[in-house]
């Protein structure tokens, strides 16, 4: 089922309000996709890998969390690590929490990025469906080592903020509406796909290249 279309941009009293905290191949590739966003990719893989794929993921979308548990793992053994695959994660927050959770996750550090990102998928239904987010959140954050201090000082970063927004932006500008959408080689995907189904897609693209 496709989640509900992000109708705005999400501001820093939105994330306080959400937190419960008061504020304080076969087709062309869209011409934008490729271009550099306001926040440094998240990739893995070999730049010149003959298969490009590009995810947009909200943080609390259950089936985005299926696909990063269920599905990820394996493509990063068969696909990235062997060199077949790039595979870009963007961020696309459909609310304050999956906002917050983003910031957060950039916030870390690029050596705490990806291991913050699972840490948040993993621990979803405590800090996305809480009464008090701003508490789950505090304590999913503690495990990284990120101190009080320093998670309120990321969610009162107007300009981060501004640039996780610009990166959803972009994506409802090439046609995201629901999470996760993917582009393989420029082609859009959308839904939690199978480790099978990505493979359908992606093999005939990997022989084609020659790999």
């Amino acid at each position: 089922m496709k989640r509900r279309t992000l109708l705005s941009k999400v501001s820093v009293g939105a994330i306080a309000l959400g937190l419960g905290i008061s504020a304080g191949v076969a087709q062309e590739t869209p011409p934008d996709l490729m271009a550099p966003g306001p926040l440094p990719e998240k990739s893995f893989g070999r730049d010149d890998a003959p298969v490009t794929v590009i995810e947009y993921a909200s943080m609390t979308c259950g089936h985005c969390q299926r696909f990063h548990l269920e599905t990820f793992p394996a493509i990063k053994k068969d696909y990235i690590d062997t060199g077949k695959v790039r595979f870009i994660f963007r961020e696309f927050p459909f609310d304050p929490r999956s906002t917050a959770a983003f910031m957060l996750a950039r916030c870390v550090g690029d050596d705490k990025w990806y291991p913050t990102v699972d840490l948040l998928f993993r621990t979803q239904e405590k800090w996305a469906r809480a009464e008090s987010g701003s508490d789950a959140l505090r304590s999913a954050m503690a495990v990284t080592g990120m101190s009080t201090k320093d998670f309120e000082a990321c969610l009162g970063d107007q300009a981060l903020l501004e640039k996780v927004n610009a990166v959803a932006e972009g994506g409802k500008k090439l046609g995201v509406d629901a999470t996760p959408t993917f582009f393989i080689n420029g082609k859009m995907e959308s839904g939690a796909l199978s480790i099978a189904q990505f493979a359908k897609i992606v093999d005939p693209l990997v022989a084609a290249a020659g790999k």
